[in-house]
This record gives C-alpha cells, structure tokens and sequence, in this order.
C-alpha cells in the first residue's frame, strides 16, 4: 500500500514540476521525484530485510507458523 501512495506521489510531484518549470524554470519536481524513488527503494530493502530475519529465526516465512511475537 505504501508504494501505492509513492508512486501516486511521484506522478503528482512530476506534474507539478511541469507546471513550475513554464513559470520558474528548474527541477524542483523532478529532485522530489528522486527523493521519493529512494525512500521507496529504501522500504522495500528494509521489507526484505525483515523477511529474511524472520527465515532465518523460524526457518519459514509462513504467515500461519510466524503468527506469534516468540521465539
């Protein structure tokens, strides 16, 4: 869902760089759209660094065998 909402923001930023840039010139848009690239690359690594610990503790990343917060 998260990357849902950062990629409906790229597309909101990338337009509104088009707009600017007629009017201010620059690369406002297209810097923020970089910014929200990164920090989505930056979840989805932290994403599948939580189901690699999880493997690696439970031997499965099963959702029925990992429904408990105990080792």
């Amino acid at each position: 869902g998260v990357e849902l909402m950062l990629n409906s923001v790229n597309i909101n930023l990338l337009a509104f760089w088009r707009n600017i840039e007629v009017a201010f010139g620059g690369l406002s848009g297209q810097v923020f759209a970089i910014i929200v690239i990164t920090v989505a690359a930056a979840e989805a690594a932290v994403g599948l660094a939580l189901v690699i610990a999880v493997y690696r503790n439970r031997q499965t990343v099963d959702v029925e065998d990992v429904d408990l917060m105990k080792l």
